[in-house]
């Protein structure tokens, strides 16, 4: 049960303030004066502060200023009447989440209690993933099923030599995952090396990867080392794997047999000790089968694999992510945005995110930037993102009010069927099985919408 504190002079609203939070399911607190509330905040865990702003003594905004001393995660409400505006201005700019004047309406307080108890829920989270889960997998924030499946095959996979291949879309944070396994083996004291196959050309991948002798070609003026040799007795992060060409593939299918190899215009064999993680957004057994991937060093790359969901199949997880950027963009920035309103993070759940975590961390340091107060708004993200997607406006086509929910249904359901056999060029099962359905389930739904005699 979350737990309120209400803190007035006026023993009349402390009533009132207690039987209407307590019918919510609140566990209410309630402090006649500043020092009151104080005590009770240093002895008891509290969820939400909701605190008149005139009381002698100690005022609201001066308690505020206590409470963030104390606690600078505690949302602080403040009630004000009409002629202390001004101090509740000044009390928005300290941090409080909200103020309400005077005489309140019972839905406006109860609306702002459960935003404050939200958003203390919210950030204890995230302390927790800080500290519990930080401690193993650093950065990687996450309480999804999804992630929950990620960070338990993590844990099983972690302290072994086992070679991991990362399965994920560009932007899910492959190499996060890759650092968390590092940290937590005994290497974590080695060296953690990570190069790009991809941004690296052709020519030169071998010679990063395995280092040259002076003199093995024009410009190579001294012996230099290559990632492997750098990563001795570590881990070695091979991102986008499956952009590395054949023939190098071939030395790298090598080094991992052997755990040895020889630098371009070498010949002596160099032994190492190194752990490989791999990564792609390829799915490599479909390369394997175009010949664009060998099937031996696949099965040597294969042996454990991590899929990292995309953000759109971990949408639970958008609040932690916000809560988790905003706090590093205000290191970065210099600039204190707590939260995102409502409408916005409606936003946050609609939007598709092609581009992933990545993308939403640079979406929300946009909108810090843009942002006027300490609050996101709608006004503060792109454009894209604040209209419905081609898919909810297709979406919105193809529904009949007139018909139902069951024919609008069936009507759906025939035009994917109808898209899946053009697709297929006819073949039923071939339509059928990118419809994810058996040939004769297939063949009863094309009867019932008559498209077999």
């Amino acid at each position: 049960m979350s737990t309120v504190l209400v803190v007035d002079d006026e023993r009349n609203y402390l009533i009132v303030l207690d039987d209407l939070l307590s019918e919510e399911g609140y566990e209410v607190l309630t402090a006649s004066s500043g020092p009151e509330a104080l005590e009770i905040i240093k002895n008891t865990p509290v969820h939400t502060v909701l605190s008149d702003i005139k009381m002698p003594g100690m005022n609201g905004v001066e308690l505020l200023d206590e409470i963030r001393n104390l606690d600078s995660d505690l949302p602080v409400i403040l009630m004000t009447a009409f002629a202390e505006v001004d101090q509740a201005v000044e009390a928005m700019k300290k941090g409080a989440l909200d103020h309400i004047q005077k005489p309140f309406d019972n839905e406006e307080i109860k609306k702002a209690v459960r935003r404050g108890v939200e958003k203390r829920l919210l950030l204890q989270n995230i302390r927790y993933l800080q500290t519990e889960l930080g401690a193993l997998w650093g950065n990687i924030v996450g309480k999804s099923k999804a992630m929950e499946r990620v960070f338990t095959i993590m844990k099983k996979v972690a302290d072994t030599p086992t070679t991991v291949l990362i399965h994920g879309e560009s932007g899910t944070g492959k190499e996060l995952i890759a650092r968390g396994l590092h940290k937590s083996s005994s290497r974590a004291n080695a060296p953690f090396v990570s190069i790009n196959c991809a941004a690296v050309p052709e020519t030169l991948l071998e010679s990063e990867l395995f280092g040259y002798e002076k003199g093995a070609f024009t410009g190579a003026y001294s012996l230099k080392q290559g990632k492997f040799e750098v990563a001795d007795k570590g881990t070695l992060f091979l991102d986008e794997v499956g952009e590395m060409s054949l023939g190098l593939q071939v030395k790298l299918l090598r080094v991992l047999q052997e755990q040895e190899f020889q630098r371009v215009g070498g010949s002596k064999d160099i032994k190492v000790d190194v752990r490989v993680i791999a990564a792609t957004n390829k799915d490599l057994k479909e390369e394997v089968d175009a010949g664009r991937f060998r099937a031996d060093l696949y099965f040597r790359l294969n042996v454990v694999q991590i899929r990292v969901p995309p953000l759109r199949e971990r949408k639970e997880d958008i609040p932690l992510l916000v809560a988790h950027f905003l706090k590093k963009l205000e290191g970065k920035l210099g600039r204190t945005v707590r939260e995102v309103d409502p409408a916005a993070m409606s936003c946050f759940y609609r939007h598709v995110w092609p581009g992933n975590i990545r993308e939403l961390e640079n979406v929300l340091e946009r909108a810090v930037v843009l942002c006027k107060g300490s609050t996101i708004t709608v006004d503060d993200l792109p454009i894209e993102m604040r209209e419905p997607s081609e898919i909810d406006r297709g979406v919105e086509d193809l529904i009949s009010w007139e018909k139902g929910l069951a024919a609008t249904l069936d009507s759906i359901e025939e035009r994917i069927i109808r898209l899946a056999l053009k697709k297929a060029d006819n073949v039923q099962a071939q339509a059928a099985k990118l419809l994810g359905v058996s040939r004769s389930n297939l063949q009863y739904k094309m009867k019932k919408y008559g498209m077999l005699s």
